[in-house]
C-alpha cells in the first residue's frame, strides 16, 4: 500500500499543519487538493507542483456548498482518497460572558465544519469501500477547565466523539479514521491565540470573573514557545496514513496524540477519573436494582 498514489484534500491548508501537511504529501509522490476558505491565501502555492490542486473552500458554508465544493475538488483528479479536516480557530472567552452566540461560532466552524466536509467526502469513499478521514482535534478537549478555554476545548471533546462515532460507523466499510490530538505547535494559530485578544473582545464583562479571566492572560503572556514542531508532526500523520516510517508495521492506531503536553493532559484527566471510580466505587455501583 505504501506505494500506492492517494489523493488528499486538506482543509485549511494555507498556513499551520495544513500547509506542513501539502509538503510532506507532495514529497511522498502523492496529490494533494489543497482548500482554504480564502483562496487568495494560497496563491503562494499555484503553480508549484503538477500534483496540486488549489480550492476555496469555507467549511462554514454548509452541506450544500460544500457538496457542490467537493465535486469539483473529485474532478481534478478523478478520485479521492484521504480527507483531513485541519480547518479551525480558537475562539478564546469566558463561557458566561461570551454565551451561546460565542459557543455556535465555534462549533460551526470546528464541529459543523468537520461535519459537513466529512459527510460531503463519504460518498465518494463509500463507493471505492476504501479511504481515510483525518481529522485533527486538540489536547484542549482534555482541559476544559482552564478559563477561557471552554467554547474551544468543548467544541474539541465535541469533534473527538465525532470521530470516534465515524470510526465505529465506517469500519466495516474499509474506511479508517484518525483522530489526531495534538498540543500547541508552532503555527500561525498558536501565534495568535498567544494575543488572547479573545478574552478582551467577549461582550458584556463581567467583574466576578476578572481574576481568572486575568490569571489565565498572564499564564499565555508567560508561556513559552511550544516545543512542538509542526514538520516533525505532519510528517507522523503521513506516516500514519500510509503505513510507513513510524507507522511501519503497526495496527491501525485511531488516535494519534502528539506532543509531551497533550500526553501529560490526558494522563492527568484519566487519572482524575480513575481516582473518581476508586474513591466513590460505593456510590457508582450502588444505585442498581439489588
Amino acid at each position: 500500500m505504501t506505494n500506492t498514489c492517494r489523493i488528499w484534500l486538506i482543509t485549511g491548508a494555507a498556513s499551520g499543519f495544513g500547509r506542513c501537511l501539502i509538503t510532506s504529501i507532495l514529497a511522498r509522490g502523492d496529490r494533494v487538493i489543497a482548500t482554504s476558505r480564502s483562496l487568495e491565501a494560497l496563491k503562494p502555492l499555484e503553480g508549484t507542483n503538477e500534483d496540486l490542486r488549489l480550492l476555496q473552500l469555507d467549511v462554514t458554508d454548509g452541506p450544500e456548498v460544500i457538496n457542490a465544493k467537493m465535486a469539483e475538488a473529485v474532478a481534478f483528479f478523478g478520485g479521492l482518497d484521504v480527507v483531513v479536516n485541519n480547518a479551525g480557530a480558537n475562539y478564546l472567552g469566558l463561557l458566561e460572558e461570551g454565551g451561546s452566540a460565542y459557543l455556535r461560532k465555534q462549533f460551526d466552524l470546528s464541529v459543523f465544519g468537520v461535519m459537513d466536509v466529512t459527510t460531503a467526502a463519504l460518498p465518494y469513499l463509500r463507493a471505492q469501500k476504501q479511504g481515510t478521514v483525518v481529522i485533527i482535534g486538540s489536547r484542549s478537549a482534555w482541559i476544559p477547565e482552564i478559563p477561557g478555554l471552554g467554547s474551544y476545548a468543548s467544541a474539541k471533546a465535541a469533534v473527538h466523539a465525532l470521530a470516534e462515532g465515524f470510526s465505529g460507523e465506517l469500519a466495516h466499510l474499509n474506511i479508517r479514521v484518525l483522530l489526531v490530538e495534538p498540543s500547541a505547535f508552532r503555527t500561525a494559530m498558536m501565534n495568535a491565540v498567544g494575543t488572547i485578544d479573545g478574552l478582551k473582545r467577549t461582550t458584556g464583562a463581567i467583574a466576578d470573573y476578572d481574576a481568572p479571566r486575568n490569571a489565565t492572560l498572564n499564564f499565555f503572556k508567560s508561556v513559552p514557545p511550544p516545543s512542538g514542531d509542526p514538520v516533525k508532526a505532519m510528517e507522523a500523520v503521513v506516516d500514519v496514513v500510509r503505513g510507513e516510517g513510524v507507522a511501519a508495521g503497526r495496527p491501525w492506531p485511531t488516535y494519534l496524540v502528539l506532543g509531551r503536553d497533550a500526553e501529560k493532559a490526558i494522563l492527568a484527566k484519566t487519572d482524575k477519573l480513575t481516582r473518581h471510580l476508586e474513591d466513590w466505587s460505593d456510590v457508582v455501583r450502588g444505585v442498581e436494582f439489588n
